[in-house]
């Protein structure tokens, strides 16, 4: 898929867990987990934005295009 997802790369830099951002957004560990390891179809800007908040950065860390990679759908 040519979207990347850096949620683990954000956390690792804040030093938190996933258990405690899902606890301070309001998301299952369950979707967080399949946010974070890019199986996720779609992410609600709600969540995008409560993400952002959480982890105080911009949508563009947690998500990057990478050219040149066909979707496999």
């Amino acid at each position: 898929m040519p979207i990347e997802v850096n949620l683990d790369v954000v956390l690792a830099k804040r030093k938190m867990s996933m258990t405690e951002l899902s606890d301070r957004v309001g998301i299952t560990m369950a979707n967080l987990s399949i946010l974070k390891t890019g199986k996720a179809k779609a992410v609600r800007f709600s969540t995008l934005e409560a993400i952002c908040r959480v982890l105080d950065c911009q949508p563009g860390e947690i998500l990057s295009f990478v050219p040149g990679e066909e979707s496999s759908e």
